[in-house]
């Protein structure tokens, strides 16, 4: 049973510039790692798949933490979750901030994985606090100042990485997140419960975590499906038993974690299957783009530093940061249809010219900006559709869903990405070949495009 509260304390600008700053600061960590790999491949002596794996292990974490935070704050304050939430966070950092070797790093990662949870307990503080029209601008802004402190980190993470050292890279986003951790803990009021039932579900915990963990890991095993089909296989079927065990508890439970009947909602699927489709063509280009700004400069590349690729992407940096207030704005203007409709169609023919057009520096840095408006405008938009069109108690798993399902996109752009370029990596070559970036980008092009379909069979599902 749910019940939909009035606002205890109505919160100022303070309050929500707290949640921002925090939003920025754990977007930046989330994203440090993506323009260093071609540095962290050299100093930790790894491959471009492996490098793939460094990428998405913070997002297995994310994936399983996520949807349990969301639950979490929905039935005992998104507040009390918070806090505790964020020094896990602030560990992770501290130990990739201090690791000597990869396994130390991998460790930080997963540690720091448990920040997209402060995503959905953010979306349930505003509501909780603002009236309706306030609170979409506030989950918009929130969003934004989320992806763009994701571009922000992308471009300062080179400078630091080599002005000062890959270890600074970590340590300066956490140290930030402490900060806005500690100004949330002193402007946010304390938010009471939305869901008078406290019981928590564990069966469907435990069968979920099973889901996400098997698919993420299936994930890390794609780019070498081939030497161990066996091994995938058995995931496969794995996965197929956890889901429907998970859909069997969940549709018996007097207090189901995810309420299915919510899920078969127009308004919500399409909005998880947009998402999807968005953040894997998301994923492939902030992979790729870095990647080919470092090839070689004798070949087809340009030989940039880690500097040089962070200068490079500052436009993407500025369209990200604007991307969530703007998405917002354009959503109550034109409709949520129009606005997701016009960024795939933009996100989409950018990746596809980007596959005949990167012999010049200004082709990737536009194609780069345009894909990071869209993008952002379009996923900002899917979250303040979510989140408003379910009750108060249901605010934080309903947009948990999709923020673990913009993991799972961005995981599978990774990993498609790392197997591409190393398959194209010729015996006794440094550099993939020109070929598999071209592959990348048209298979990125067809996967955002083809979520055009959804926009346009779930029209009534998605429209303000």
């Amino acid at each position: 049973m749910t019940t939909t509260l009035a606002p205890p304390v109505r919160i100022g600008k303070a309050a929500v510039g707290a949640l921002g700053m925090l939003a920025t600061a754990t977007g930046a960590l989330e994203s440090v790692v993506t323009p260093t790999l071609p540095l962290l491949q050299r100093e930790l002596s790894i491959s471009p798949a492996r490098g793939a794996l460094l990428s998405i292990t913070m997002l297995i974490t994310g994936a399983l933490v996520t949807p349990v935070a969301g639950n979490l704050g929905d039935r005992y304050g998104a507040k009390w979750v918070m806090l505790r939430l964020m020094a896990v966070v602030s560990a992770g950092g501290l130990v990739s901030a201090l690791a000597p070797n990869l396994p130390v790093l991998l460790l930080g990662q997963v540690l720091e994985g448990a920040m997209v949870g402060a995503m959905p307990l953010s979306f349930i503080l505003v509501r909780k606090h603002l009236p309706t029209g306030e609170s979409q601008v506030a989950i918009g802004v929130v969003s934004g100042l989320f992806v763009g402190g994701g571009m922000l980190g992308t471009l300062m993470a080179g400078p630091i990485a080599e002005g000062l050292s890959r270890h600074w890279m970590f340590a300066i986003p956490t140290i930030a997140i402490v900060v806005a951790t500690l100004f949330v803990h002193q402007l946010m009021p304390n938010d009471p419960p939305a869901r008078s039932d406290a019981r928590m579900d564990w069966p469907g915990l435990v069968l979920l975590s099973g889901v996400l963990l098997t698919l993420m890991f299936g994930l890390s095993m794609a780019p070498s499906a081939g030497s161990q089909p066996l091994a995938l296989g058995a995931l496969v079927v794995l996965l197929a038993l956890l889901v429907t065990g998970w859909i069997f508890v969940e549709r018996r439970s007097p207090s189901p974690m995810v309420d299915l009947h919510l899920l078969a909602q127009p308004a919500m699927w399409s909005s998880y299957a947009i998402t999807f489709a968005v953040c894997v063509g998301t994923s492939v280009s902030m992979y790729l783009v870095p990647q080919l700004f470092a090839v070689s400069a004798g070949g087809y590349g340009f030989g940039a530093s880690s500097t040089d690729i962070g200068r490079y992407l500052l436009p993407g940096a500025v369209a990200a940061a604007i991307s969530g207030p703007l998405g917002g704005v354009a959503a109550r203007r034109f409709g949520s249809s129009a606005v997701v409709a016009a960024g795939i169609g933009v996100m989409a023919a950018t990746l596809v010219a980007l596959a005949f057009l990167h012999t010049e520096v200004w082709h990737l840095i536009i194609g780069k900006a345009l894909i990071a408006l869209a993008s952002g405008v379009c996923i900002t938009a899917m979250v303040v559709k979510t989140a408003t069109s379910v009750d108060h108690g249901n605010t934080g798993i309903a947009t948990s869903l999709v923020l673990v399902t913009r993991v799972i996109g961005f995981a599978v752009g990774a990993q498609v990405s790392g197997a591409i370029l190393t398959a194209g990596t010729h015996p006794g070559m440094e550099d993939p070949a020109e070929s598999a970036f071209i592959t990348g980008f048209i298979i990125a092009g067809a996967v955002t495009a083809l979520s055009l379909l959804v926009v346009r069979t779930m029209r009534k599902g998605i429209e303000q």
